[in-house]
């Protein structure tokens, strides 16, 4: 069984679709809430998962001081162990729950990101090809833009044929 909790789990998905230090992303989320809905999403239901981490630790910690070795309940104690089993039940569905949001927020975020790049990325290349030409000095006259480049299939070859 791995060491790292859900909550780390999502640290690290998060972290790695951003591309930033969580700090940095709460931050941003905070001050900035509009600009990315998507990151605002991840980090309430992050925040919402570190509620939940702490109450299934608790959960546990109650549950294990409740069951240690060579320890007898006693009848209220065995209703205590039943309801913290069932709360630390609750408590890790919850943080599943969170987990998987987490990860469904993330994949959106991978899949709006190429269709909201490409039209930047067009517009980025052709502002490079524009910049390609040299300043026109204000003595000179300006050069005629070169035509653009026709698309479609090629044009059928004219012509005798032997």
């Amino acid at each position: 069984m791995s060491t790292a909790t859900m909550l780390d789990q999502a640290t690290a998905m998060i972290q790695k679709a951003w591309g930033q230090p969580i700090e940095v992303l709460e931050a941003l989320a905070v001050r900035r809430p509009y600009e990315d809905l998507l990151l605002r999403t991840a980090m309430h239901t992050r925040m919402a998962m570190a509620i939940t981490d702490s109450a299934l630790t608790t959960h546990q910690n109650r549950l294990h001081a409740l069951s240690r070795p060579g320890h007898v309940p006693t009848f209220y104690e065995e209703e205590q162990i039943t309801t913290s089993a069932v709360s630390l039940r609750v408590a890790h569905t919850e943080s599943r729950a969170h987990l998987e949001t987490i990860r469904r927020v993330v994949e959106a975020r991978e899949a709006a990101v190429p269709a909201a790049r490409a039209p930047a990325d067009r517009l980025a290349q052709a502002a490079v090809a524009r910049s390609g030409r040299a300043p026109n000095a204000p003595s000179q006259v300006p050069t005629p833009p070169a035509p653009s480049a026709a698309v479609g299939p090629p044009a059928p070859a004219t012509g005798p044929r032997r």
